[in-house]
């Protein structure tokens, strides 16, 4: 198993810490701009139930309840360690091995420095090194997302499936898209491990 947090140029991937619970709230209010780009075809928790959120996250800090290996970490600045986002990951089919990753990262001051990059590259090593059964891995977006598709495609991920109209945010139609990359096109990439 990979030791936590895993550490990178731009940003740490570490667990849950009492102290970003507050920060977790506030970038959990509705109306901040990732919350558009991130799924918004899925509902988002309302501000009523916030509250049971916070309150659940805190009872996992506060037992220790992280599985082994992670489904999520917080993305977290290098030098402050002060939470920016999270990576999560989700199956789409447990029984052929088949997993998708997300990001995000809250502040869209933050965006296009390279944390994304940073963060989803350490995020898929970890994937990799710690689920040796996946033979791949997935990244699950929309068409309005030009931010993660370019993320993407920067990492190594190639587009593997566009349904054409499949989302609507807005009352428009978007395309949803899936991107993939093999294990060996990982490590093809990346022989040494992410960053090294």
């Amino acid at each position: 198993m990979t030791n936590l947090p895993l550490i990178g140029s731009k940003v740490r991937l570490r667990d849950w810490i009492i102290e970003d619970v507050e920060m977790f709230a506030k970038w959990l209010q509705p109306g901040h701009r990732w919350q558009a780009l991130d799924g918004p075809y899925y509902k988002k928790p309302t501000e009523d139930e916030i509250p049971t959120i916070i309150e659940r996250t805190k009872k996992r800090i506060q037992d220790n309840q992280f599985p082994d290996p992670r489904s999520r970490l917080v993305i977290a600045d290098a030098q402050t360690n002060q939470m920016l986002g999270q990576v999560t990951h989700y199956w789409i089919s447990q029984e052929t091995y088949w997993l998708a990753a997300g990001i995000v990262i809250y502040d869209p001051d933050q965006w296009g420095q390279g944390l994304g990059f940073d963060s989803l590259g350490l995020w898929t090593d970890y994937i990799f090194a710690s689920m040796p059964k996946l033979v791949r891995l997935d990244l699950q977006t929309w068409s309005g997302n030009a931010g993660l598709m370019r993320l993407a495609e920067k990492l190594g991920y190639q587009l593997e499936g566009c349904f054409r109209k499949a989302r609507i945010v807005n009352g428009e139609y978007y395309d949803a898209l899936g991107y993939g990359i093999l294990r060996e096109e990982w490590q093809a990439l990346h022989p040494t491990g992410f960053g090294k």
